[in-house]
């Protein structure tokens, strides 16, 4: 098919030959989602270790845990979609049509590291501290999966960043844009907001902010903290974007905005804690 494969039209910016397949490997389709999160994965690993041994902890620990919050943080993402995803799914094992939700992957990820950090007799909030760094890189690198697989967008829009994607390879295209798409060179195009790039951007701001002020926490689990109200209050407003929510059961509210205002709120009120805690001593 002609025309280009995804257009940022109000940027000058066209993309073309964007393949979601990288390669074939034994005749297996090997897809750059899949790439893009093994990447995400070591770049998040690079930057915990590194934290810990500016922290004078031991690197070694973070690619021990690594190995079993990867194994549940697949579980955990997958049993999040199946959960309110139900009528949609043919069975918890096809993940490789889609279906892994991140708040699922983060949920399991912390139960995992409670776990590891009691059988190993560490603490939880340090570890929590280190690791949320390079959990927020992974995400930030993470989402451009999305990009390639042409998933997880916004609805109609005319802003700067208006994102245009054939409409054949578009995943999840809500009713609402079917009505507005556009030809160009004789092809559909949907035209929307690139909320993958949204939240990439925005973790970018969380890290930076996260870098700036572990030097500067005043009690373990503080980074933690601020990695979980930073994340939640930009995924709040981006879940309110997409077209693709999970919704709560028998009504019209993103599952996803509930955890994110939930998680703000426990994050906040524990720093409070903490803080007044510091000031009684």
């Amino acid at each position: 098919m002609n025309g280009p494969d995804i257009i940022f039209p109000n940027l000058g910016i066209e993309i073309n030959n964007l393949n979601p397949i990288a390669f074939r490997l034994f005749g297996i389709e090997v897809y750059w989602y899949g790439i893009i999160i093994a990447l995400a994965v070591f770049v998040g690993l690079f930057i915990a270790q590194n934290e810990a041994k500016r922290t004078n902890q031991d690197p070694n620990i973070y690619f021990d845990f690594l190995i079993y919050a990867f194994v549940f943080s697949v579980i955990g993402a997958r049993l999040y979609y199946v959960i309110f995803a139900w009528n949609e799914v043919d069975s918890f094992f096809s993940v490789r049509d889609g279906g892994l939700a991140i708040y699922g992957a983060i949920i399991a990820a912390v139960i995992t590291l409670y776990f590891y950090t009691k059988i190993k007799k560490l603490s939880f909030f340090t570890l929590a501290d280190t690791a949320c760094l390079g959990l927020i890189a992974g995400q930030i690198i993470g989402r451009w999966g999305n990009f390639l697989n042409r998933e997880a967008y916004g609805g109609y829009t005319e802003s700067l960043f208006a994102m245009m994607l054939k409409r054949e390879e578009a995943k999840s295209i809500p009713v609402s844009l079917l009505d507005k798409t556009k030809i160009i060179e004789g092809i559909e195009y949907i035209q929307v907001q690139p909320t993958f790039l949204y939240e990439s951007l925005w973790n970018i701001g969380v890290l930076m902010i996260l870098i700036f002020y572990r030097k500067k926490k005043k009690f373990e689990g503080e980074i933690f903290a601020y990695y979980i109200l930073g994340y939640a209050l930009g995924r709040f407003w981006i879940e309110g974007l997409r077209t693709d929510q999970l919704l709560v059961a028998g009504t019209n509210i993103p599952v996803s905005q509930v955890v994110a205002l939930l998680s703000a709120i426990a994050a906040l009120v524990f720093v409070i804690i903490k803080r007044r805690q510091l000031k009684n001593t």
